[in-house]
């Protein structure tokens, strides 16, 4: 994780990286001006030969700046101040630590008389180094060649002009950090180091010590549950199943409602029989994304003790194709009781993730329920990689989804989703059993989304998060590298922030 220091002033910038704003129209800072009069107008002339004018996101780099012992002066646009708000000081904070992590250890970002902002200058500051903070992960673990130049060398970001306010904000926010740098390492991790037990031990050394209890179902205890559906998709695997309960209780209240997150564990997703094509197979290492962000949400709860009461249930399984494994045809009871006739095994998420309702539901009686799941290619073709599909029986709870989503630019989009016996839902009707666990070609996720509804009890506000384009983007971003994106653990932690703690 990145050290977040608060600097008496610029002063203490040494020989890194300073960072100072601008403006629209090329409005200085007083950091900006104090650099201009250092170097006898050098600030300026860089802005203009850049045509630099202050908007927001640009950058001017000036290097071995004059009269200075800065290594570099970085200047930042804000756009126009009175509309510069927490995402605008988070995206520059991310865009910064990217540009610097192989560059400098520590940079100095100088927040001294910067404007007026749309937000006070205690959340400018705290989201300046949330967004660095959130950026500055990578994924080397097993790159042992690695070229002094090429390695991650950002350790550091120091707040010069930030007040007292900050700081509480600041610790708040690097608990979520935290989180959401939990969940991309577990998404991160191949298959053959990441599997259900492994995953299993992972959250219990990560979690218990922050007081999250941690309640685990082996493969015996599941099948004394009838947990068929989950079984079925895990019996082509040499790796034993799990399901995996953890739970906070920040209320002081034994017997409070809980908040359920079910997370789809699927650690390596081969399509079982109907097995994948070769190219890309190994990207199905992620398919447990929906597990690793409600993994990292616990971690983002429990680090900053939150007020409320919230139960993760992770689905855990391999989904391999050996001689054991479940054949298209076959039919499963789940723990339900429903029948369920397999036409695909590579839709497997939604076998495991209704066995996990049945048991969250029967075991804590929630009134509130989300799931998150790497559920349907379907849903990329919808949405790329820039939203997650929500399909809910609640229209109020799509709404504080949606709100949250907005706050920290986790961004979903809903989905239509008819009632028991409606168009949608007979498209999964069986010949032979209760359901069938997929539709036509057309209306994917949709169907995916039917066929989870069936097994959310009434009275049970409910949402389906499909996350398959959102956990793992191509391309890096302002507060992500390429690869995984940590989707889903601060949307959790907002949504509970605003609606679910005392």
């Amino acid at each position: 994780m990145t050290r977040i220091e608060f600097a008496a002033s610029r002063e203490a910038v040494g020989p890194d990286a300073l960072v100072v704003f601008v403006g629209e129209g090329g409005q200085l800072s007083a950091g900006a001006r104090a650099v201009e009069e250092a170097g006898q107008g050098q600030l300026g002339r860089a802005m203009k030969t850049a045509r630099f004018t202050g908007k927001k996101g640009k950058l001017v780099e000036i290097l071995a700046p004059a009269g200075l012992s800065a290594s570099r002066v970085i200047v930042a646009g804000v756009g126009d101040p009175a509309k510069a708000d927490a995402r605008c000081f988070e995206d520059l904070g991310g865009q910064l630590a990217g540009k610097l992590e192989k560059l400098e250890s520590r940079f100095l970002a100088d927040f001294t008389d910067i404007g007026d902002l749309g937000v006070g200058l205690d959340v400018a500051a705290a989201h300046f180094a949330h967004g660095a903070d959130l950026r500055n992960w990578r994924n080397d673990t097993y790159r042992t060649r690695l070229k002094d130049e090429q390695k991650a060398k950002l350790e550091t970001v120091a707040l010069a002009g930030a007040p007292a306010a900050a700081k509480p904000l600041v610790a708040r926010l690097e608990k979520v950090a935290a989180g959401v740098a939990f969940a991309k390492t577990l998404i991160s991790e191949p298959g053959n180091i990441v599997y259900p037990e492994s995953f299993v031990e992972r959250c219990r050394a990560a979690l218990e010590p922050l007081g999250v209890s941690v309640t685990v179902l082996d493969e015996g205890e599941l099948k004394a549950l009838g947990a068929g559906a989950l079984l079925g998709v895990a019996q082509g695997s040499a790796r034993p199943p799990r399901l995996l309960a953890l739970e906070w209780n920040g209320t002081g209240n034994p017997g409070a409602t809980p908040f359920v997150v079910v997370g789809k564990g699927v650690t390596f997703d081969s399509g079982g029989i109907s097995l994948k094509p070769g190219a890309g197979m190994e990207d199905m290492k992620w398919d447990m994304g929906g597990a690793g962000a409600a993994a990292g949400a616990m971690m983002a709860l429990a680090g900053r003790q939150a007020k409320a009461r919230v139960v993760v249930v992770c689905g855990l399984v391999e989904n391999m194709p050996d001689g054991k494994a479940q054949r298209p045809g076959d039919v499963v009871t789940s723990m339900s009781g429903q029948t369920i006739e397999v036409i695909n095994t590579d839709a497997e998420g939604r076998l495991v993730l209704c066995d996990c309702f049945t048991w969250a539901q029967r075991t804590y009686k929630p009134k509130v329920m989300l799931d998150f799941a790497t559920l349907t290619g379907a849903i990329i073709v919808s949405l790329a990689h820039h939203y997650a599909g929500v399909f809910s029986n609640s229209d109020s709870l799509w709404e504080k989804l949606d709100a949250a989503g907005k706050a920290v630019d986790d961004k979903v989009w809903r989905q239509p989703l008819s009632e028991p016996g409606g168009h949608y839902d007979q498209m999964i009707e069986s010949a032979i059993a209760d359901m069938k666990n997929v539709g036509s070609r057309e209306g994917g996720s949709i169907t995916a989304a039917q066929f989870l509804q069936r097994f959310v009890e009434p009275g049970v506000e409910w949402a389906h998060i499909d996350i398959a384009g959102a956990v793992w983007r191509p391309k890096g971003g302002a507060l992500h590298d390429k690869g995984a994106t940590g989707f889903g653990v601060r949307l959790i932690d907002q949504l509970v922030a605003a609606h679910f703690e005392d």
